[in-house]
């Protein structure tokens, strides 16, 4: 028999703390687990409600989807990221493109607090206090493009029925700029991306293997970050419209 509305949720629930823990190890400390899984049980409420049983659509697939943009949802009604942080982000961001053009490399840490005008512990403080910035905001792809229907990317990401996020985040002009922007880190930042991303180890996980402090693994992820958002800003890209075969993607 199939599955009612309310074994369907109590089945799933898991997936969501799941996804809000994910997510939440990536925001500031003044973003509570409670609000994320609360936005997020709404999203799995109504993938509930909306699923319909297709051959190739599992349903897990297409509840992680609605779970992770209701979350999204949330965090940008809150206005989670303060402005202070995005304009101390933008300033590193700025300071790494300029001095990337003049000296044709990555600039160190201590170049950048240098062209920065502060003092290298101060720039390591800025770094920490930007913390919570993402490599792609919703409002980068929203000023990127609309796509070909008049539908805004905001709407992509906040409404899986029109439009998944990765069938944005996974386009090929913007994948292989990441890629590209991921190549050209310093080999150190470029471990603690893998050690997050592909290994999956928490923060104190990477400070063991970096042999650094929790703090310190929290500056370089923002330092990798502003890195890779000044080379998408000085490096054009631009989503493709063909298809994407997201089973071999995920």
């Amino acid at each position: 028999m199939p599955l009612s509305e309310d074994q369907l949720i109590a089945q799933y629930a898991p997936l969501v703390r799941r996804q809000a823990l994910i997510l939440i190890g990536r925001l500031p400390a003044s973003v509570e687990l409670d609000d994320l899984m609360q936005a997020g049980m709404m999203g799995l409420l109504d993938a509930v409600r909306r699923y319909q049983q297709q051959a190739d659509a599992q349903f897990e697939t297409y509840a992680v989807t609605r779970i992770r943009g209701a979350m999204l949802d949330e965090l940008r009604s809150q206005d989670w990221l303060p402005r202070s942080v995005r304009s101390k982000a933008r300033t590193i961001e700025e300071a790494v493109q300029a001095l990337h053009h003049r000296l044709l490399r990555a600039p160190t840490e201590a170049e950048i607090a240098d062209e920065m005008g502060l003092a290298l512990t101060d720039y390591q403080t800025l770094l920490e206090e930007a913390r919570g910035v993402q490599v792609l905001m919703v409002e980068d792809l929203v000023q990127h493009r609309e796509n070909s229907d008049g539908v805004g990317v905001l709407d992509a990401i906040t409404d899986p029925v029109n439009a998944s996020p990765l069938d944005w985040l996974l386009r090929d002009g913007l994948r292989n700029a990441l890629i590209e922007a991921i190549r050209n880190l310093p080999e150190r930042e470029q471990l603690l991306l893998s050690l997050q991303f592909e290994q999956d180890l928490n923060q104190k996980e990477i400070a063991a293997v970096l042999q650094v402090t929790e703090g310190r693994v929290s500056q370089l992820r923002s330092q990798a970050v502003a890195r890779i958002r000044a080379w998408l800003s000085s490096h054009s890209w631009a989503p493709d419209d063909d298809e994407i075969d997201f089973e071999n993607l995920l």
